[in-house]
């Protein structure tokens, strides 16, 4: 249940956001690429439906407007996964957003849960967003609050994740499919994934 999303562009794309030296604009604009880039293999089994609507094209023919089969409810884990969103929205600009908000004791490296909120929508297709899939502590409980909620369907889009990580969500959620950019080699003594590209969040925001 894990797909690498393993494209050209997407590879040059992440060097860039790798570098210790890259600007927090160019940091942003490479995960928005990235994210709008994953959603050809994260929607690459989303069947279509008819919407009612018809359209002529230039020739004059007559056809049905096509419609995704699933609403689509964006849930970034606060407040990196926020960075992945826009990318996501670019290419289903009709997507529901909601937030998830956990935040991660440094010492215990436990996960608690401090916001959730989601869109009201039947049966949705919910895609968890969070760069970073280190412990997976975060994920994993993300994806117990959205099921403990009634959701079912339920994908995981990250950016850069670990074994470790990879192994724990697995163990947890055999059910929720994951979509990541690169499994990189292992986490250090504090937790961050190696070489991974630092915190996340501190890099989108600029915060640090």
């Amino acid at each position: 249940m894990v797909t690498v999303v393993n494209h050209p562009l997407i590879r040059v794309k992440l060097g860039i956001m790798r570098d210790e030296n890259t600007s927090t604009k160019e940091f942003r604009e490479n995960l928005d690429e990235i994210a709008s880039l994953m959603c050809y293999e994260v929607f690459r089994d989303i069947e279509t439906v008819c919407s009612g609507e018809t359209y002529q094209t230039p020739t004059g023919v007559t056809l049905d407007k096509e419609k995704l089969s699933h609403k689509i409810v964006l849930a970034p884990i606060l407040r990196a996964g926020i960075g992945m969103v826009d990318g996501v929205k670019n290419m289903i600009p009709t997507a529901k957003i909601g937030h998830i908000g956990m935040f991660r004791d440094e010492e215990t490296l436990e996960p608690h849960e401090y916001y959730f909120k989601l869109p009201v929508v039947d049966n949705p297709l919910v895609v968890i967003c969070d760069p970073m899939l280190a412990t997976g502590g975060s994920a994993i409980a993300a994806i117990t609050a959205v099921k403990k909620r009634g959701y079912t369907n339920i994908r995981m889009l990250c950016l850069v994740g670990c074994p470790e990580g990879i192994a724990a969500l697995e163990a947890a959620h055999p059910d929720v499919h994951i979509y990541i950019a690169s499994i990189d080699d292992c986490l250090n003594e504090k937790g961050y994934i190696m070489p991974g590209l630092g915190d996340a969040g501190d890099r989108i925001f600029g915060t640090k």
